[in-house]
């Protein structure tokens, strides 16, 4: 049986990801095969298609780090009971194909009549936004927090998730996407037009107890600024690094952003106050701690199935349009989700 998959030779832009056709791979022992209906798109995958994010891949590799598929073939030693069963998993690379094999344990189970692609949204964003809130940002009803890039993946779904937990939002976005920061319960601030540490200053008098920093670079000190005595600033991407639909500056200018916010940690670690910068990386809280990766992506999925969330899909591209898929996510602005179709899925929404 032929499968399609998405492959990275060499580091560069869009162009260099390359559809190749070839026989779709088996399940080694411990291993389930899985038939792919949907992986996520991610500003991570740009970083890593650029060589320049810290979770470093070797060449030639597969771009995906969220997928949502069945599960069609049991390896030797893993539970032929899962076959036909719907699942989620984060490989972090080897999404952007039609078959991928995981050790049996990175597995999911999705509950019946979900729809794939907002399934798919929950295990890179979803997970990201609740593990921020709950398990870092310790979030109490009542408490005041300020999400930047509030319209996008992890922004909508800070948004639905904070509005469960009872909490006060402000959201940066443009102009044009201040209906949706505010259907989602958040005062939309426009960052192209005002300056929002002085904004928060204004609405809140004495700042925010969290802030959720997904643009990195100088923002984050910035952020921090925002905050009241006794605040967290949660620092999860780089964003910044995006000029005019291109990630900006050479490699150099690149590891310095990366590594610029460790540094502004240990300046809020001496500064007065009580705040706090505090990085997070989905991937290693996942390694560290693998229960509560599945605690916490089996919780959303629930809420889910209940109607309790609901992601924003952007887009479903074609699995052979990838690479338009990452030129759109690089453009900046996106809505929501943006999903692959990486086989044909097994209802309409």
């Amino acid at each position: 049986m032929k499968s399609l998959r998405v492959v990275v030779r060499h580091y560069g832009g869009p162009e260099v990801l390359e559809i190749v056709e070839e026989d779709a791979p088996h399940p080694a022992s411990g291993e389930l095969r899985v038939r792919t209906i949907v992986a996520g798109v991610s500003f991570a995958e740009l970083l890593m298609r650029e060589g320049i994010h810290p979770e470093r891949t070797t060449l030639p590799f597969t771009p995906g780090w969220d997928i949502v598929g069945i599960v069609d073939e049991a390896g030797e030693g893993a539970s032929h009971a899962m076959v036909g069963k719907t699942v989620a998993a984060l490989p972090i690379h080897g999404g952007y194909a039609q078959f991928i094999c995981l050790p049996e344990d990175e597995f999911t189970p999705v509950p019946a009549g979900v729809d794939p692609a907002e399934a798919v949204s929950l295990v890179l964003n979803y997970v990201t936004a609740y593990q921020m809130m709950h398990r870092l940002g310790h979030a109490s009803p009542g408490q005041r927090v300020l999400i930047h890039g509030a319209a996008g993946g992890v922004g909508t779904a800070l948004l639905q998730l904070g509005r469960l937990t009872g909490l006060e939002m402000y959201g940066t976005a443009s102009l044009a996407a201040h209906q949706i920061v505010s259907d989602l319960g958040a005062t939309p601030i426009d960052y192209e037009r005002a300056d929002f540490v002085k904004e928060i200053h204004r609405l809140t008098n004495e700042g925010v107890d969290v802030v959720f920093d997904g643009v990195g670079e100088a923002n984050v000190w910035r952020s921090f600024r925002a905050l009241r005595p006794g605040g967290r600033v949660i620092a999860y991407g780089f964003t910044s690094f995006l000029q005019k639909g291109q990630l900006a500056g050479g490699l150099r200018y690149r590891l310095r952003g990366i590594l610029r916010p460790a540094w502004y940690a240990v300046r809020a670690f001496v500064s007065p106050g009580r705040r706090r910068i505090l990085p997070y990386s989905i991937q290693y809280l996942k390694r560290w701690k693998p229960a509560w990766f599945r605690e916490d992506l089996g919780a959303l999925l629930d809420l889910l199935r209940d109607g309790k969330i609901k992601p924003m899909v952007a887009m479903r591209i074609p699995l052979t349009e990838a690479r338009r898929a990452q030129e759109l996510l690089g453009q900046g602005g996106v809505k929501g989700k943006l999903v692959l179709i990486c086989n044909s899925l097994p209802f309409e929404p």
